[in-house]
């Protein structure tokens, strides 16, 4: 079987963010409510205990904006969402090569909105959501990644880790995989590059 690499999303493959159509004040309101204010309900929501309406519904009362104005922002964010079409192209010269996995920390309408307007299916062999499995993938020692590369029949030291996480870097290779950290410097796709490189060096 072919080696497991598992790209993140967040921060590695997209860096757009949620209501990003939100006027300044408004995205203030909403980064600093959610994401500064009330972070355990962010890591709740990531884990299955909300839905992207009841976030959002829990929003629109607490930031004073109608829910169906906020709704429509959320949703249509989450489909357009970008990715380098280059990036996507590497990703094809690497199937061949690998059983390239999607992971990543999200939420409900990540399955829902973004995977499918993005055509994300068909470019990766497998998504693992947090929201999808109810962890995240670094809990109990990095399990997800063990459990999806059991599935998949592939060897965790053959298998590879592209990250902007240095924890996740780090729990990967406790694992005894290879990981790759994402910074400025060097991109998602100066790693893939870096394996393309190697594709025909080897």
């Amino acid at each position: 079987m072919k080696p497991t690499l598992f790209i993140d999303f967040d921060g590695t493959l997209c860096h757009d963010r949620f209501w990003r159509s939100l006027e300044p004040e408004l995205q203030d309101k909403v980064q600093n409510h959610l994401f500064i204010s009330n972070r355990e309900i962010v890591s709740q929501w990531m884990k299955g205990s909300f839905t992207s309406e009841e976030i959002n519904r829990k929003l629109s009362e607490e930031i004073g904006i109608d829910f169906e104005d906020l709704w429509e922002i959320f949703v249509n964010d989450c489909k357009t969402m970008t990715i380098e079409s280059g990036t996507l192209e590497q990703l094809r010269e690497l199937k061949s090569l690998y059983r390239i996995v999607l992971v990543t920390d999200n939420m409900d309408s990540f399955d829902r909105f973004t995977v499918p307007a993005l055509g994300l299916n068909n470019h990766f062999d497998k998504i693992v959501n947090s929201w999808m499995v109810k962890a995240f993938k670094n809990d109990n020692k990095g399990e997800s990644f063990r459990k999806t590369i059991l599935d998949g029949g592939s060897n965790i030291d053959e298998s590879i880790l592209i990250d902007n996480s240095t924890q996740s870097c780090e729990i990967f290779k406790e694992l005894g995989g290879d990981s790759y950290l994402v910074t400025p410097e060097k991109s998602l796709s100066f790693w893939l590059e870096q394996l393309l490189g190697s594709k025909f060096t080897s």
